[in-house]
């Protein structure tokens, strides 16, 4: 019975007449059934699995090759000096070889590659005033078709601010740069980077409206009563400001929209099936300490509300950047033996001297990934854990940062998407392979089909 399923859903069909069947072992477990002499009210009782997460996160200046990318295929892979931090997490690993964005080739070092990093498509070049990177991201189509099941469609964060403005050594502005999340080709989705700010906007929607006191109540339609008001100066007001001003509206305007869908889910019954089977504790609630001056405290910190917000069901999609796209951030502080600067050290043109600290930044980006996957596989969900009903994306726009090499990206996947991913294993694609065949297999997990994404060819076969 294992080799062969029919939906859940089928229906025999004849003569305008519909009529449901009854649950078969063929369409999978077996449903517990009310007691013999149980009341009539007591139906067979439905199982709902915990929904599918997806978090896609972000490092820029690529990798030093001969220290991520594993030489063997398959289960039987030998962890390389940068994968070497998430061995504990080797069985919900996918670790990927020959990924390729074709429609990053073209273009400048840097931008033309992060900008389309969820898209897989063409980045205009352009110096801010016709922006497009060709269509919407990944995320955002996922926020679009299920973002009404959660409370927040998605989560965008960040580390570094936005920088507008334009790189005049390639002609680009740099605000493509900053985002790698795209609500159409033109409109980026603004991103909070303050950990505390960032919390005081998950924590508002753990507040159900069952729980909000008569004054939060009155304040919250108070709110509702101005925002149509607010919206409608504000996008007159849009069209008479120069393009860096367009964008910080537009970051206002994401924070206003997003408190009316709030308002909205809350004062509708909530959609969702599944609910997360316990809570956090009081202690996981408490708010961070401001932005740290640490970086990898703030990594962290932004780590912990992802895992936070998937852990309630605050949403089911989220997005990180570790740093902005051309990142000089200096890793000497935190990692023994790396002096300069990120950038710098990326471009190490072939001198020995520099592989060392470059591979070594690589291996503390995957010892954050680590500290996120610990947080999942440590929370019980039925069956399984948290990490078991996830998928975090997680790598960078090119692969060797000094050829600028949009060719056999660094990519990983970890978790099992409900036990729909068969983890463990490099997969070594041809050279070539796009990375949104990929993404067409994640948005299929997710519940958002589609038959083709950005550049794709197929699905990826991951299961």
């Amino acid at each position: 019975m294992n080799s062969w399923r029919i939906p859940r859903r089928t229906f025999l069909r004849g003569a305008g007449v519909t009529l449901g069947l009854p649950i078969l072992e063929a369409m999978g477990r077996v449903l517990p059934q009310a007691a013999p002499d149980a009341p009539a009210s007591a139906t067979t009782a439905k199982v709902v699995k915990p929904p599918v997460r997806m978090a896609c996160i972000y490092f820029p200046n690529g990798v030093w090759e001969k220290s991520w990318f594993p030489t063997t295929p398959g289960e039987d892979y030998e962890l390389t000096f940068a994968l070497e931090p998430l061995a504990r997490h080797r069985r919900h690993l996918l670790v990927f070889s020959g990924l390729d964005k074709r429609h990053s080739h073209g273009g400048d070092g840097h931008y033309a590659k992060t900008a389309n990093f969820l898209t897989g498509l063409p980045v205009r070049k352009t110096t801010g005033k016709d922006l497009s990177v060709g269509g919407l991201s990944i995320d955002q189509l996922c926020a679009q078709q299920i973002g009404r099941l959660t409370p927040l469609p998605s989560l965008e964060l960040g580390i570094d601010p936005v920088i507008s403005g334009i790189d005049t050594n390639v002609g680009y502005t740099r605000l493509y740069g900053s985002y790698i999340s795209w609500r159409s080709p033109s409109v980026p989705v603004a991103r909070e980077i303050n950990p505390r700010l960032a919390y005081e906007r998950l924590f508002g929607v753990l507040r159900t409206k069952g729980q909000q006191t008569p004054e939060e109540q009155r304040r919250a339609a108070d709110r509702q009563a101005l925002l149509d008001l607010v919206l409608d100066d504000a996008q007159r007001l849009r069209r008479r400001l120069g393009r860096d001003d367009q964008f910080k509206l537009d970051e206002y305007l994401d924070a206003v929209r997003e408190v009316e869908q709030r308002i909205e889910f809350f004062s509708r019954q909530d959609p969702r099936e599944w609910h997360p089977p316990t809570a956090p504790e009081e202690h996981h609630l408490a708010p961070p300490k401001g932005a740290p001056g640490d970086h990898q405290e703030h990594v962290r910190l932004m780590l912990d509300l992802i895992a936070l917000a998937f852990w309630t069901d605050s949403t089911r999609i989220s997005t990180l950047m570790f740093a902005n796209d051309v990142s000089g951030k200096n890793f000497s502080a935190l990692i023994p033996g790396v002096h300069g600067g990120h950038h710098e050290l990326s471009h190490h043109q072939d001198k020995a001297d520099k592989y060392e600290p470059y591979a070594k930044i690589n291996r503390w980006h995957n010892e954050q990934l680590a500290y996120l996957l610990d947080k999942l596989a440590a929370i019980r969900e039925g069956e399984g854990t948290l990490l078991d009903n996830s998928m975090i994306l997680f790598g960078s726009s090119m692969s060797d940062g000094n050829r600028h090499d949009p060719s056999n990206l660094p990519i990983l996947l970890a978790g099992r998407a409900g036990g729909t991913i068969r983890a463990g294993r490099h997969i070594a694609s041809p050279k070539g392979t796009p990375l949104c065949n990929l993404y067409v297999s994640m948005l299929e997990r997710m519940g958002t089909p589609v038959e083709r994404f950005g550049d794709s060819t197929s699905a990826m076969a991951i299961a």
